[in-house]
């Protein structure tokens, strides 16, 4: 595998993944709450707050596609920088707020997010490889 598509995989693999969680906290905000680990030990539920958080969360899951799409370097940094501007605070707040997990469900989620903030940094390590768009070109 070419690094290119290794990059487009990332990118649309961190797409996927954030945009499932964006159309269900946007679509189904009490499914999301209720249901998903961890969030409803962070009461209250907000339907607004959490349905803001998805649609938020859609938009730079546009800018990924778009991204993986293009593969033009400074649109893979863009995508990949802020993916991090969401997942960097969401990582430290949920390592710091562990007392309501099991060790077992601290450790996994904590892992899981963690891998939330380290492949788009592989992202951006990796992305000076990618074609910068031509001078003067509409993306």
């Amino acid at each position: 595998m070419t690094a290119r598509a290794w990059l487009r995989t990332v990118l649309v693999l961190l797409a996927v993944v954030q945009g499932l969680a964006g159309v269900v906290q946007l679509v189904l905000p009490k499914v999301f709450y209720d249901d998903f680990p961890g969030v409803s030990m962070l009461p209250p539920y907000s339907e607004h707050l959490m349905r803001d958080v998805g649609a938020l969360t859609l938009a730079y899951v546009l800018v990924l596609v778009v991204a993986a799409v293009t593969m033009d370097r400074l649109l893979v940094r863009t995508a990949a920088a802020a993916n991090l501007v969401f997942t960097v605070p969401h990582f430290l707040f949920h390592a710091l707020h562990l007392e309501h997990f099991s060790i077992g469900g601290a450790v996994g989620q904590t892992v899981l997010l963690g891998f939330a903030v380290v492949f788009p940094l592989v992202v951006l390590a990796f992305s000076n490889r990618l074609p910068g768009a031509v001078r003067g070109q509409a993306l």
